[in-house]
C-alpha cells in the first residue's frame, strides 16, 4: 500500500474540482464544528490543516468570525481555496513537515490526516503541538481500528490508514492533549470517526 500513499496527493490535484463538487457547500459535520467552534475564542485563529477547497469547513468558520489560515499539499486545492475565502490566508504546504512558527487558537485535520500512513500519523502529534497555543481544541477524523484501505476518488485509488484508538489517546496525551471527545463512527456526521481534544 506504500505506492498508494505516495499517490494521494497527485490524486487531489488530478481532481481537485470534481472533489469540490462532490463535498458541496453544506457541512454535515456541522455538529463538531459547532462543538470544536464553542472552545475556541472570540475570533481565534484556526489552522485547517489538508483545507481542500475551503468548502464548508473554514466557511464554516470564517463566519463564525474566526479567523483560518489553510494549509494543503495540492496547489489546486489552494487556488480553489483563494477563490472561495479570498479574506482568509491559504498556503501550499505539507502537514507532515510544517513548521509554520505562530501558535493556533484551534487546529482542524478533517479527512486529511487519515491519508496519511500509520508511521507518519505518529509523527503528526508533534506537530500538533507546536501549532496548538495552550487550551486549543483539535478537530480530527480516523479509522475505528488500525489498518490500511483503499477507496476511490474518480475512480482512482485513494488511501486511507488508521491507528488504534487506544494509540490515539496515548499519542494525544504525549503531545499535550486531554481527549474531550470521541465517537466511533458517528451515525449523525456520516459515519465519521471523530476525535476533539484540547491543549493542556
Amino acid at each position: 500500500m506504500t505506492d498508494a500513499a505516495d499517490r494521494v496527493v497527485d490524486v487531489y490535484r488530478r481532481h481537485a474540482s470534481a472533489w469540490a463538487g462532490a463535498r458541496g457547500t453544506q457541512p454535515r459535520e456541522s455538529g463538531w464544528l459547532e462543538r470544536f467552534a464553542s472552545m475556541l475564542a472570540p475570533g481565534a485563529t484556526v489552522l485547517d490543516i489538508g483545507c481542500g477547497s475551503g468548502e464548508p469547513i473554514a466557511r464554516h468558520l470564517t463566519g463564525r468570525g474566526h479567523r483560518v489560515t489553510g494549509v494543503d499539499s495540492s496547489p489546486e486545492m489552494i487556488a480553489l481555496f483563494r477563490s472561495n475565502l479570498p479574506g482568509a490566508s491559504a498556503e501550499v504546504a505539507d502537514m507532515r513537515s510544517l513548521h509554520l512558527g505562530p501558535e493556533f487558537g484551534g487546529l482542524v485535520a478533517w479527512d486529511s490526516f487519515f491519508h496519511l500512513t500509520p508511521r507518519e500519523q505518529r509523527l503528526m502529534f508533534p506537530v500538533f503541538r507546536e501549532h496548538a497555543a495552550p487550551g486549543a481544541p483539535l478537530l480530527f477524523t480516523s479509522g475505528t481500528a488500525f489498518g490500511e484501505s483503499i477507496g476511490t476518488l474518480e475512480g482512482e485509488p485513494l488511501y486511507h490508514a488508521s491507528l488504534d484508538p487506544g494509540e490515539y489517546r496515548r499519542l494525544l496525551a504525549r503531545a499535550g492533549f486531554d481527549v474531550v471527545a470521541h465517537v466511533a463512527a458517528d451515525p449523525d456526521c456520516g459515519a465519521h470517526t471523530v476525535w476533539l481534544a484540547r491543549r493542556r
